[in-house]
């Protein structure tokens, strides 16, 4: 993983199974939000065996880039990683997002993590150590849900959503 300071800059890397902790190193990573062609958005579930908010809803999918690898290019591999998918139309949505975030656990997440949207070339064939289900949800609805119960879905996407809402990513609800 690529530490970062508080500027954004990188200033060394180190073990992904050794950042994690709760006393995390700020990072590098990246969060992706893929719609379909319908205009509904990938929701996912965390994997009821992952370090750090097992089993929540979250994005489409997030990850790190390694060390000198642009962010864009790993967001392609996590796609294919992750989801086993492609995605297209890849834009930057929220590019200085950062957000520090604890656990049930003590685990934190402190992490500089711009902000993708993209579209999806095909269905997801989620990998099940990442991900447990995922629903293609109209992203209105999915905004409604995340406020009413924000203990079920990951901390970032209580944050990001929104944002991206204001932003205008997300798609006025149909009349």
């Amino acid at each position: 993983m690529v530490l970062v300071s508080e500027e954004g800059a990188p200033i060394g890397t180190a073990d992904k199974a050794t950042v994690h902790t709760t006393d995390t190193a700020l990072h590098l990573a990246f969060s992706c939000h893929v719609f379909n062609d319908a205009g509904d958005i990938l929701v996912t579930r965390r994997a009821l065996a992952k370090k750090t908010w097992p089993g929540v809803w979250t994005n489409s999918f997030c990850g790190h880039p390694g060390p000198d690898e642009k962010l864009e290019d790993a967001l392609h591999r996590r796609a294919r990683q992750e989801l086993g998918f492609t995605v297209t139309s890849v834009t930057s949505a929220l590019p200085d997002f950062r957000y520090r975030a604890v656990d049930a656990s003590g685990v934190v997440e402190y992490e500089i993590c711009p902000v993708f949207v993209a579209r999806a070339a095909s269905d997801p064939v989620p990998e099940p150590d990442e991900v447990c289900e995922f629903v293609w949800a109209d992203p209105r609805a999915l905004l409604v849900a995340v406020e009413a119960t924000p203990w079920a879905f990951s901390p970032w996407i209580t944050l990001q959503l929104p944002a991206l809402n204001a932003a205008g990513f997300i798609p006025p609800a149909a009349s």
